[in-house]
């Protein structure tokens, strides 16, 4: 009764910590103290447990090998985004899909999948290509709704296409192996973006006037233009050039994770290198790179403290029992797995309105993974169901936070655009997402096959 009792009271705690504004580490860490109090009586050696566990937890956490990956391949796209690659990519996909109908939106979301690689941020995928894409698909007619509705849900493929920093975020907190993380999400990525690319074909069929066919922006020649034959040949070239590149990378990077050549923090380190080599290729000064390194910096070390934070709070779940508590509840509850599961999907919904991607994942991944695997899934198939869950929630209304993100990244193009279009044109996005859902928890092997392959 003890530990049910200090569960509800840890968990309400967190919770409403998190819901009146407190930092998510804050939070972590005052939760964390009082499970060791709630254990060890509240006196004063709780006072020098806290100290200790503290102490130790971020020695490990900060002189662990792994916990480097998130900084590299963050300094890998930051490298690669400053050097102009991505929109060479986006422009060339644009115009090598001309004769597909809406192929401003394709050319978005596979201008996405790859982006996905440089950042591995779907937050920052979504306010990229709000300012690549959507200018775009403006003058030619689109609507507004659909084409940021199309941003907005493509980039959740952001966290699904390694290398993700939520993938490696959960690999570190289920002690799970990221390659393999990283080779699950190949095949869910693909199949998400493929299904994302059929519902705009879709669309272009049924509905044309939503991808601007038929009206005069489309209508309108844009080969008028003059020198067009030497800007095309120039921008085939720099398409090229920046398509190579990116491929490199992809190869250079996953393969060797893959192949065991290195581990993923080695091969987050040659990610980066190459990176800067195509930075400093396209163009980037000594002041850019000075400017990247210092923004990663900045970027990251929340992020690692989050995770110390988190080390700590799984500790003190396994000191206080609670982790055991809420198992015992799921697993005594006489829900079938799917009833299990689908609570969980319901639970991070509801967090991602409120909360971001990484602080959903330190709140529940410690305690949802060991369930999952007690009724039966594969954990890399439940880490690959968890990531797509936590992003779907991020489109989820009222407070989706890809939607606010998007309204933010063009306010000055459209200072009058509201979020409701917004929220109503990614809803088919979210659908989707939760039809791959439900096709990786009834056949796992969409999921496990790559990994069970190369490892």
């Amino acid at each position: 009764m003890f530990e049910v009792n200090t569960a509800v009271l840890l968990i309400v705690s967190l919770v409403g910590l998190v819901a009146i504004g407190v930092h998510i580490a804050i939070a972590l860490g005052m939760t964390s103290a009082l499970g060791i109090f709630l254990v060890t009586g509240a006196d004063s050696y709780a006072f020098s447990t806290v100290q200790r566990m503290l102490a130790a937890t971020a020695y490990e956490a900060i002189r662990a090998y792994v916990f480097a990956v998130i900084p590299l391949f963050m300094l890998m796209g930051e490298f690669i985004g400053k050097s102009g690659i991505v929109t060479d990519v986006y422009r060339g996909l644009n115009r090598l899909l001309r004769r597909l109908p809406g192929r401003l939106a394709i050319a978005t979301i596979a201008g996405n999948a790859l982006f996905s690689f440089v950042t591995g941020v779907s937050i920052a995928s979504a306010a990229a290509f709000s300012r690549i894409a959507y200018p775009e698909m403006k003058r030619f007619g689109y609507h507004k709704g659909f084409a940021l509705g199309t941003v907005a849900g493509s980039s959740c493929l952001g966290m699904l296409i390694p290398p993700s920093v939520l993938m490696i975020v959960w690999g570190i907190l289920t002690e799970q192996s990221i390659g393999r993380i990283f080779a699950a999400g190949i095949f869910p990525g693909l199949l998400l973006a493929s299904l994302f690319v059929l519902y705009v074909v879709g669309m272009a069929i049924l509905r044309p006037a939503t991808v601007g066919i038929g009206t005069s922006a489309e209508e309108t020649p844009s080969i008028n233009k003059p020198n067009v034959a030497d800007e095309d040949e120039v921008t085939n070239i720099q398409f090229l050039i920046s398509l190579t590149g990116i491929i490199v990378v992809i190869v250079a990077v996953l393969g060797g994770i893959w192949f065991g050549i290195f581990t993923p923090t080695e091969g987050a380190a040659a990610g980066a290198l190459i990176g800067l080599v195509m930075g400093i290729i396209k163009g980037m000064r000594f002041r850019d790179i000075i400017d990247s390194i210092l923004l990663v910096g900045r970027t990251s070390a929340p992020i690692l403290l989050l995770l110390i934070a988190a080390s700590l709070y799984s500790r003190t779940l396994a000191m206080t029992g609670l982790a055991n508590a809420i198992e015992g509840v799921f697993l005594n509850s006489g829900m079938e797995p799917w009833m299990i599961i689908s609570v969980m999907v319901l639970i991070w919904f509801a967090l991602g309105m409120v909360v971001d991607s990484i602080s959903i994942m330190l709140l529940t991944a410690a305690i949802f993974a060991p369930i999952a695997v007690q009724i039966g899934y594969d954990p890399i198939a439940f880490a690959i169901i968890g990531i797509i869950a936590i992003e779907a929630g991020l489109l989820t209304p009222p407070f989706g936070l890809l939607v606010y993100t998007v309204k933010s990244s063009i306010h000055e193009i459209e200072p009058d655009m509201s979020v409701v279009p917004i929220f109503k044109s990614s809803t088919p996005y979210w659908i989707i997402m939760l039809i791959c859902m439900i096709l990786i928890i009834n056949f796992q092997e969409i999921a496990t096959y790559l990994p069970n392959r190369l490892f």
